[in-house]
């Protein structure tokens, strides 16, 4: 009799994301096999939170391979006492500063599993099972992104002549890999000319009739762009950033007015790049305004989801990403919203045949014709992280998925509210995702703030930006709760660069009990400061 699927609960997500007490399970027994219990090892280990930190420098400071063997118990203590009792504890449900968070349970055994089996996905000989596996997860996000029809995807998700994707160790390797293919089509074959892969850029720049190259992008655009636009030769300096407004989104009309200045200087647009989840704020970028004019203009049209791309599972929240379906390629990022291990990321394109153009071979390793991967891809030998992303889709499946966003989004939004009414809290950036940004406002400093003229905000602000440095560091370093910081220019301020709290909600185990820890610790830290230096008493 075929078994059922397990039906998906807000229960059944908190026990997927912990470690099972008992081993009756077969992922559990599969576990105790492989290695020690990991909760045993967990709990007798890490240190406690209180400790102080070590030098770690001193302790990795011998530079020289041992000459003899040491006994793998041996090897067991030193990490054991130095590496996992200083290790962050990302899964802390306290932990909300980075895009890191709690694993499913299951992800432990099963990454186990895929590093015995040592699969190497650059070629079909060294990864006969994989192959197969990792294009259809290529397929599966691709249809969640595009949502081409049925046929389309039994005519091409496994047909070795065209690729749906490429998948990549993070979100930067997917940016470049997107770009490089942006490139290759901008400065396409010809005749009497074989194109920038072949003939290089600058001859392919003199060929197709530039004067130079560019890549557009919103001020809040990460930073991997700029290595991609280093790395291919077009010149950081060549990654144009767009202004934004002040809810961290391009702005269109500036937008449109850099590409027309850009063709006037004769200047080839590489690539137009929208923004799912901006990194600092967790933004959307106007999607479908972007395709419109990137479709008008001609465009490569790429959308950097490495962070926002699970947002389509929801049904509820999948309308702020409207207009990725028009995008040219996209980047998703699995060790961010699809929870599983640090390295998997991927590029998807929406036209099957886009990979072809940086298609490369080998006659020891990737002929002509072959199904390996290898062919259309950046990176050489990569592991079979596509095992792990295939268990999460079948173990969470959609309505899970769409549980755990769902769930971020509206934390997010519950956390905005409860520094909204806080007396001595300003919420700077209001979550659109799940990330927010805020900052600790001492009742002293509000007035300069509201009714201040330029200079009494400038010096209020600096004042108070070295407290939320002071603030976050001491955090940080006591280890019990954690956020991340950043500096946000804000126009509200005469523009202004002021530091603010970053905090990311993904950990399905942050409950409203861990955000006020977090919100009374920094009063605390706070009030401590504030007490030492006199100056905040005068208002000075």
């Amino acid at each position: 009799m075929q078994r059922k699927n397990a039906a998906v609960t807000l229960e059944t997500l908190y026990k997927i994301f912990t470690i099972p007490e008992s081993e009756d399970s077969t992922l559990a027994k599969i576990e105790k096999e492989i290695s020690q219990n990991v909760r045993g090892f967990l709990k007798a280990h890490i240190v406690s939170s209180d400790t102080l930190p070590v030098n770690l420098e001193k302790e990795f400071a011998d530079f020289k391979i041992p000459d003899d063997p040491v006994y793998v118990s041996q090897q067991a203590d030193f990490l054991l006492s130095k590496v996992v009792s200083q290790s962050v504890h990302t899964a802390s449900p306290r932990f909300v500063g980075h895009m890191t968070s709690a694993l499913p349970y299951f992800m432990l055994p099963l990454a186990k599993m895929m590093i015995a089996l040592n699969q190497n996905l650059v070629k079909i000989e060294t990864s006969k099972a994989f192959t197969p596996l990792e294009r259809q997860v290529l397929g599966m996000l691709h249809e969640l992104v595009y949502r081409k029809s049925a046929s389309f995807y039994q005519r091409n998700l496994q047909n070795q002549e065209v690729s749906l994707g490429s998948f990549c160790s993070n979100g930067t390797i997917a940016n470049i890999t997107s770009l490089w293919v942006a490139l290759n089509r901008l400065l396409p074959k010809s005749k009497g000319f074989a194109g920038v892969g072949e003939e290089g850029l600058f001859a392919a720049v003199d060929y197709w009739g530039y004067k130079s190259l560019a890549i557009l992008v919103s001020k809040r655009g990460h930073y991997s762009l700029q290595k991609a636009a280093n790395l291919l030769g077009i010149g950081k300096r060549n990654l144009i950033a767009i202004p934004t407004d002040q809810n961290n989104k391009i702005k269109m009309d500036k937008l449109k007015q850099k590409i027309i200045e850009l063709r006037q200087k004769k200047v080839g647009i590489v690539a137009m790049v929208g923004i799912a989840g901006t990194t600092e704020t967790g933004n959307v970028d106007p999607l479908k305004d972007m395709a419109e004019v990137a479709k008008e203009y001609g465009i490569h049209f790429h959308v950097d989801a490495a962070w926002g791309g699970p947002t389509l599972f929801s049904n509820k929240y999948r309308k702020m990403l409207a207009g990725i379906e028009e995008a040219d390629s996209v980047t998703f990022d699995a060790h961010k919203q699809l929870y599983v291990p640090m390295g998997a990321g991927f590029a998807l394109f929406k036209d099957q045949h886009a990979l072809s153009t940086i298609e490369h071979t080998a006659e020891y390793i990737i002929r002509k014709g072959s199904r390996d991967l290898g062919r259309r891809s950046l990176e050489g030998s990569r592991p079979g992280m596509a095992m792990l992303v295939h268990s999460g889709f079948r173990i969470i499946g959609r309505r899970g998925y769409e549980m755990l966003i769902d769930m971020g989004i509206e934390k997010a939004k519950l956390f905005a509210r409860m520094i909204l009414e806080s007396p001595d809290f300003e919420l700077v950036s209001e979550p659109e995702l799940n990330i927010l940004t805020y900052r600790f406002l001492p009742a002293d400093a509000a007035p300069y703030l509201r009714n201040g003229d330029k200079r009494n905000v400038t010096e209020a602000n600096e004042r108070l930006n070295s407290l939320t440095v002071a603030i976050q560091k001491e955090q940080r370093d006591k280890g019990k709760t954690f956020v991340s910081r950043t500096a946000l220019q804000m126009d509200k301020y005469h523009g202004q660069t002021i530091n603010v709290f970053r905090v990311v909600l993904a950990n399905p185990l942050t409950q409203e009990k861990h955000l006020i820890e977090i919100m009374e610790e920094q009063r605390r830290i706070a009030a401590r400061i504030m007490m030492e230096d006199k100056s905040w008493k005068t208002g000075t």
